[in-house]
């Protein structure tokens, strides 16, 4: 039975600091298929208009972070 994480908020799948929890960037799995999301991440933070105030990330849009303020 596979049960989904309870998420602290709406669309939290999509922030990057979930992201990054889950290991988007380097997980030795997909890393070890040849998968490298590395550009696929660049184009969620290139060119950033805001500033995570829980995280301190930045993202091109605020629909990437959980509590997103302009830069």
């Amino acid at each position: 039975m596979s049960t989904k994480p309870k998420m602290p908020h709406p669309e939290h799948e999509i922030h990057l600091c979930f992201l990054e929890n889950i290991g988007y960037l380097r997980s030795p799995e997909l890393l070890e298929i040849g998968v490298d999301r590395r550009e696929e991440y660049k184009r969620l933070v290139r060119g950033a208009k805001f500033l995570c105030k829980k995280c301190g990330r930045a993202a091109a849009k605020k629909k990437n972070l959980c509590e997103p303020e302009p830069l």
